[in-house]
């Protein structure tokens, strides 16, 4: 066994001449426990609430959305004659034209963005799978129907039960004041067949209703706001995406899932790495621990360091002892936050201990938590690192007041 690494174990666990050392190596280590521990339950937390936020809205969101660069309008005829056959991997596709507009139900209004979907809308996404009232009907024996969030419908006040229709205004194009708001606005009514639920932002802001419903409402002719593709099971977001793009060129977007929400998703990963930033920052003042630690035994070792000496131990021999000695401290913290944080995160993901405030307002009732073994590298990597240095810090500069080293014994 080697020789500095099995004296820095006893002296680890053996009792100090002065009982203050024992405490403050406890903290050491107690400090890193508790620090690795934290990391791993908030970013486990972190990865649950982004995995939760995604599977809800590819529910909605389809596998690539095409988006004009410039203006909000395009022709999509090119897609169809000319781009759909040449790439390989997509299995259907909707033309979807969205636009802000002013609903007004009875008596209350609400400002919401009117989405105007194909027949195939909920084949080719998991919409029927939201519904929490009525069903996902667009169309039915030429009777036109909307289908609007749980939040537009709370604000408006809207049942299902009643044969009120939703009334629809948005401006005129070309027509930029008038003072007659009937010459000005565009008016249109449609009965709701149903209410769907996903997520807050999305249930507050949209209804949908039949394409051609909303071409004639909004006049734009044959254009459209947006081609939502659905690829077949086995294709590749990135290889259909990279076809799309050299067959479109410049003057379209071509978007996945999460590009489509890009500003949430990069927000969700910033709070996730300032939260880690400043868990990291609590672990290095922690660290301080071991500093002090290793000064006092030093100084409580200083006969043992004689002894050593006189037996023909080297300095870097000896500088070895308590540099592992510090190491052990890291090491014994890391295992056991990670161990510990492990097990609290399994236990919330099977017995789901901690829930949500709310009475179940939410769509779920306790914290999510999704474990990566990505995030247990990187927080084994860093806590290491943190008490590696830690520790070589008192060894290579306090020690050296302590061996009285000669230059022979360098």
């Amino acid at each position: 066994m080697n020789l500095p690494f099995f004296i820095a174990r006893r002296y680890l666990i053996s009792k100090k001449k002065q009982n203050i050392i024992n405490i403050i190596s406890g903290i050491s280590v107690a400090g890193v426990t508790v620090g690795t521990f934290a990391l791993v339950v908030v970013l486990s937390v972190f990865n649950g609430f982004n995995d939760l936020i995604r599977s809800y809205f590819s529910i909605l969101d389809p596998d690539l959305k095409i988006t004009p660069v410039e203006g909000k309008l395009f022709d999509p005829s090119f897609f169809a004659d000319n781009v759909r056959d040449k790439v390989t991997g997509i299995a259907d596709f909707s033309l979807v034209i969205e636009e802000n507009a002013l609903l007004k139900y009875e008596s209350r209004q609400y400002i919401a963005t009117v989405k105007g979907v194909p027949d195939n809308f909920a084949s080719t996404t998991g919409i029927d799978e939201l519904m929490i009232d009525g069903t996902f009907l667009l169309d039915q024996n030429g009777i036109n129907y909307a289908v609007p969030g749980q939040g537009v419908a709370s604000n408006l006040g809207m049942n299902l039960n009643f044969n009120d229709p939703l009334h629809i205004y948005v401006p005129k194009k070309g027509i930029r004041t008038s003072m007659n708001l009937t010459n000005a606005l565009n008016h249109e009514y449609i009965l709701a067949s149903g209410v769907f639920s996903l997520l807050e932002e999305v249930d507050n802001r949209y209804v949908f209703v039949p394409l051609e419903f909303a071409r004639e409402l909004f006049e734009t002719g044959n254009k459209v706001s947006a081609i939502e593709i659905k690829l077949e099971a086995n294709a590749s977001v990135s290889a259909v995406r990279d076809q799309l793009r050299n067959f479109l060129g410049e003057q379209f977007q071509v978007k996945n899932k999460y590009q489509q929400h890009d500003l949430l998703y990069k927000t969700m990963q910033s709070e996730k790495w300032a939260t880690y930033l400043i868990l990291v920052f609590i672990l290095v003042i922690a660290s301080f621990n071991i500093l002090g630690s290793l000064s006092l035994l030093i100084i409580d070792k200083k006969d043992d360091i004689a002894i050593l000496r006189s037996m023909g131990a080297s300095s870097s021999m000896i500088r070895k002892i308590f540099l592992f000695e510090g190491w052990l401290i890291t090491v014994s913290g890391v295992l056991a936050g990670l161990v510990l944080g492990i097990l609290v995160s399994l236990a919330q993901i099977h017995f789901e201990w901690i829930t949500l405030p709310g009475n179940g307002s939410f769509v779920i009732t306790a914290y999510p938590v999704k474990i990566e073994p990505v995030d247990l590298l990187l927080i084994t990597t860093v806590v290491l690192s943190i008490g590696f240095l830690a520790a070589w810090y008192p060894v290579r500069y306090i020690s050296g007041k302590h061996l009285e080293l000669n230059p022979a014994g360098r």
